[in-house]
């Protein structure tokens, strides 16, 4: 409410309850305070930034102690450093919330880092749901694994040999026989300009079909038998001499392909 105090829009819900003004407007600087905005309940709300504007915004519906908790994007709208220091406070207030908490996000990252159980839903229907590590995990439809940053594949083992539905195989450490589903961590990819010696189960050639880089990694997606995703340094691209277009050798060890019924 734009022409109320932050103070005042913390108390409004309090106050609609009943509770006597003074009562409400004492509750809400202890909220304030909680929240981190000690001193700051004079201001009106079109003074406030936005990281302290979600804040008011928490502390007014965490003061009315609701059964069920409901974030819709909560942090959408904040710059990248405010949004980390908010997501830090808001999954610390949660932790002592005993109502039931909903928080609808589309950035994967603020998922895993605030939820104890995960629901992914695309297009209205549900294609997975479980705890973060085991959604991912084991992801379950390419659309999870996209999701959550991880290569996938559907394939028929045998003796530790799976043949991929989409062409090529993978050797995997202690795969049953049958139907499986197989994770790569693209941070567990290889890549080399000649063919690697040693001791890899899985070798094969690709080309790099694009390279991003996302923070302190490039993710490099090259296309071959199979396809897949790397995860390597900026110097590890550099020492490669690594474009769009360049033929490399992808490497994978039996002991990194994770392997799960399908």
């Amino acid at each position: 409410f734009p022409h109320l105090s932050v103070r005042e829009n913390v108390a409004f819900g309090l106050r609609a309850r009943g509770m006597a003004r003074a009562v409400a407007l004492g509750e809400a600087d202890r909220w304030l305070e909680r929240v981190g905005l000690s001193g700051e309940g004079d201001r009106k709300p079109a003074s406030l930034s936005g990281g302290q504007a979600q804040r008011v915004a928490l502390a007014r519906v965490l003061a009315l102690n609701p059964a069920l908790l409901l974030l819709d994007e909560p942090m959408a709208a904040l710059d990248a450093s405010t949004r980390i220091e908010f997501r830090r406070d808001l999954r610390r207030h949660l932790e002592s919330f005993r109502g039931v908490r909903l928080l609808v996000t589309h950035d994967p990252v603020e998922a895993m880092a605030m939820a104890d159980r995960l629901v992914v839903v695309e297009q209205g229907r549900v294609l997975q749901s479980g705890t973060p590590a085991d959604v991912t995990q084991r992801p379950r439809s390419r659309y999870v694994a996209d999701l959550v940053g991880v290569n996938l594949f559907r394939g028929r083992a045998s003796q530790n040999v799976i043949t991929l539905a989409d062409g090529g195989s993978l050797t995997a450490a202690g795969a049953a026989d049958g139907d499986v589903f197989a994770v790569v961590h693209p941070r567990t990819v290889a890549l080399y300009r000649t063919r690697p010696d040693g001791t890899p189960r899985n070798v094969w050639e690709g080309r790099a079909v694009d390279l991003d880089l996302e923070g302190d990694r490039v993710r490099v997606r090259l296309s071959g038998l199979p396809p897949i995703v790397a995860e390597v340094t900026p110097a590890a691209v550099r020492d490669l001499g690594l474009d769009r277009g360049d033929q490399v050798w992808v490497a994978v060890k039996a002991t990194e392909v994770s392997v799960y019924p399908a």
